[in-house]
């Protein structure tokens, strides 16, 4: 368990990082060129990696090892939920000037809540142990929807308006386009909202309920809340740079999703296996743990889902170049997206 002065530094730190990203990096809206979005990409990748590698130094080589495979786990999830976010600027006509700041915010308040989740999550797996097995059971039934929905005839994503935007947008009248880096203006003596804050709200929201399978994930790979919230703090922070990078490989990842949805059955039926070491479910071996049970180390779950992205990742850009298959490209709609967001085409 770490010391709250170790929380608080890195709390501070992440922090930090996110004012250096919004005040310096974007302070100047502009379209960033594909190097400078690899750079800042490896910059940050790289900062992920020293961390982790920092626990060989002051913790243990297991606790290091939990935090890489929480890492990977969640930056493939993030990818997979970029082609979301590219859906809703999309819809929204967010201005390319813009998608960086909108990133950000959006990244910023899903970690916020995911903060809450994280701590909402481990206060439950250490009062009531059977939490696992139903957070188990949960990443399972994930895996069978994501590998039947996966694939690139089928893998066409869509976004429907959650309850926050529409709350948002019922709060105050909505101008009828952007202005600038504003969220609220007041104009005739009114005030009104942009659709800028409705896209940040529908970014952040959105990714609040991807959390619903990333932090019983992560927690399938480790039990320390620390390791869960950096790990998740960090594959965040590189997002909006990633977004970039990738955006025009999005739609050539066909294969990504079944890839996720082994991993995410992977840990599934790992963190069942690790409830029943410690099960005291009476209609369960009468209540007895199973202690006899194996289950996947830490080292080799790394190993899995390092192996399987990497084929999932690497399997899609080769079949993809050879026979042209892609994802639907939300870009390639006919017709001008709607800067508030509605979609009135029949």
């Amino acid at each position: 368990m770490e010391s709250p002065l170790v929380w608080t530094i890195t709390i501070a730190v992440l922090v930090g990082m996110f004012a250096f990203d919004f005040f310096v990096v974007v302070g100047r809206p502009h379209v960033p060129s594909f190097k400078e979005s690899v750079s800042w990409s490896v910059f940050y990748i790289a900062i992920s990696l020293v961390f982790g590698a920092s626990f060989w130094w002051w913790s243990t080589p297991d606790k290091g090892a939990e935090f890489l495979a929480g890492y990977v786990t969640e930056k493939s999830l993030s990818v997979d939920n970029l082609f979301v976010f590219l859906v809703i600027m999309t819809r929204f006509a967010v201005p390319p000037k813009l998608r960086e700041r909108v990133l950000l915010i959006g990244i910023a308040l899903a970690l916020v809540f995911r903060g809450i989740f994280i701590a909402a999550g481990a206060a439950a797996l250490n009062t009531f142990h059977w939490v696992f097995f139903l957070f188990g059971a949960f990443l399972i039934y994930t895996a069978i929807v994501i590998g039947r929905e996966g694939g690139p005839e089928e893998g066409e994503a869509e976004y429907k308006e959650n309850a926050f935007t529409r709350l948002v947008r019922r709060a105050m009248p909505l101008t009828d386009g952007y202005r600038g880096v504003h969220m609220v203006v007041r104009e005739h003596g009114t005030r009104m909202i942009t659709p800028l804050l409705l896209v940040v709200v529908a970014l952040g929201s959105t990714d609040v309920m991807f959390a619903l399978d990333s932090i019983p994930a992560i927690f399938g790979l480790t039990k320390d809340p620390y390791i869960v919230f950096t790990a998740n703090a960090l594959a965040l922070l590189g997002l909006r740079q990633l977004f970039f990078v990738v955006d025009g490989l999005l739609s050539r990842l066909i294969y990504l999703s079944y890839g996720l949805a082994l991993v995410l059955g992977f840990i599934g039926v790992k963190m069942i296996l690790e409830a029943l070491h410690g099960n005291n479910l009476p209609f369960i071996n009468g209540g007895m743990p199973l202690e006899q049970v194996p289950v996947p180390s830490t080292w080799a779950s790394l190993g899995v889902i390092i192996g399987v992205l990497g084929i999932a990742a690497a399997a899609s850009l080769i079949v993809s170049k050879r026979t042209g298959e892609h994802l639907h490209d939300p870009r390639e709609d006919v017709g001008e997206p709607d800067p508030s967001g509605r979609d009135d085409r029949a």
